[in-house]
């Protein structure tokens, strides 16, 4: 549970962690009001009959996410409660009703993950111990570097839930994962999921937006050049070398 683990068992940024796809967007200020290359673009809510474009799209990407590796049916089990939860977002990208992206995180990351732990964990919980009993090894690394941390974060936090009411005043927003499909990058597609994204964390009331992307190969110029702040960098238990930025949203 990487970026995936992040927004549903982490109260931080998401379930397992957030990332770009590997070529990222072109560069350019990122602005809603940035109109792509294509006639016919738009962005709109994530349906159900999206999730297998998702998930391909996903696998394709990010094969080597602790999510990925659960198999297809877990993963578009675990997407699908984005769609149902009032604390995430999820968007697609289309050209020409053809879909080329998709964008999904979280405006309040520990609700969402409570929302997913009462209506979705019963059914996420047997399709990963399904996938583990088929897959030794994986089941060994889930043992050895997440079992413990999974089991700190899915335990119910009273103090969060109090504070639930409040709204999303002063919350960080978590961007899990944002892909463009080969052919249609170059155009500003990217740009605008993020955009769309960043707006409805600053219009929930979240201080700020954080996501990670990989050290080797990732997305970190791309954000920078884009107003993101490098926080630093995150050593996954499995040795990977994350890069963690924080759009801010709020002076101070």
């Amino acid at each position: 549970m990487d970026a995936e683990m992040r927004s549903a068992a982490y109260p931080s940024p998401a379930l397992s962690a957030p990332r770009w796809s590997p070529e990222g967007p072109s560069a350019g200020a990122m602005r809603a009001d940035r109109q792509p290359a294509d006639s016919g673009f738009r962005i709109r809510l994530m349906g159900h009959e999206d999730l297998a474009f998702v998930v391909a799209e996903h696998l394709r990407h990010f094969p080597d996410g602790f999510f990925a590796r659960l198999g297809p049916k877990f993963l578009t089990a675990y997407d699908r409660t984005y769609l149902t939860g009032p604390d995430a977002r999820a968007y697609i990208a289309e050209v020409n009703g053809q879909l080329v992206g998709f964008i999904i995180g979280g405006i309040d990351p520990a609700a969402h993950r409570r929302h997913v732990l009462h209506e979705h964990g019963r059914g996420l919980l047997l399709r990963a111990l399904g996938s583990l009993c088929l897959q030794p090894r994986l089941a060994l690394h889930f043992l050895r570097t997440r079992l413990v941390r999974y089991g700190r974060k899915l335990i119910p936090n009273r103090g969060a839930q109090q504070t639930s009411v409040l709204g999303h005043i002063g919350v960080t927003a978590v961007l899990d994962y944002v892909v463009v499909v080969e052919h249609a990058r170059g155009r500003g597609i990217g740009e605008r999921l993020i955009a769309r994204f960043v707006k409805d964390a600053t219009d929930a009331g979240c201080v700020r937006v954080t996501l990670v992307t990989a050290a080797e190969g990732g997305a970190g110029p791309y954000y920078e050049q884009h107003g993101w702040l490098h926080q630093g960098e995150i050593r996954r238990s499995e040795g990977r070398l994350l890069l963690a930025y924080d759009f801010p949203l709020r002076d101070g």
